[in-house]
């Protein structure tokens, strides 16, 4: 009989519900960097969003946020160069709404944009 070297099981892996979203600084974009709405997301660590500046990109998820942060259609995002490296949660995105810096005609609690 073979001996268990693992170190767990499915639950191990899933790891621990870590809330790190308590409260953390706002994040503005800088030069090279544009927030953008998600459209649909397209498998592979890729997604369709919309930019603010109106052009419609195709977004890589980069590595240290694939299979950790969940990114769904209509979250709004920050990209660098069609590269995702930021999620706004719903609060801060409201934030960012309400400081000017994402047009009046962004829709926040929806699918899809405009």
């Amino acid at each position: 009989m073979p001996k268990n070297k693992g170190k767990g099981g499915k639950n191990r892996k899933r790891g621990k519900n870590e809330a790190d979203d308590e409260k953390r600084e706002l994040v503005f974009k800088e030069d090279g960097q544009e927030y953008a709405q998600v459209l649909r997301m397209l498998g592979n660590g890729r997604c369709e969003a919309m930019c603010i500046d109106g052009t419609k990109r195709l977004c890589h998820i980069r590595g240290k946020m694939h299979k950790k942060v969940w990114i769904a259609a209509g979250d709004i995002i920050l990209d660098d160069k069609a590269d995702v490296i930021l999620k706004y949660m719903p609060d801060e995105a409201r934030l960012l709404k309400a400081y000017g810096e994402l047009p009046e005609n962004t829709r926040l609690n929806e699918g899809i944009a405009n």
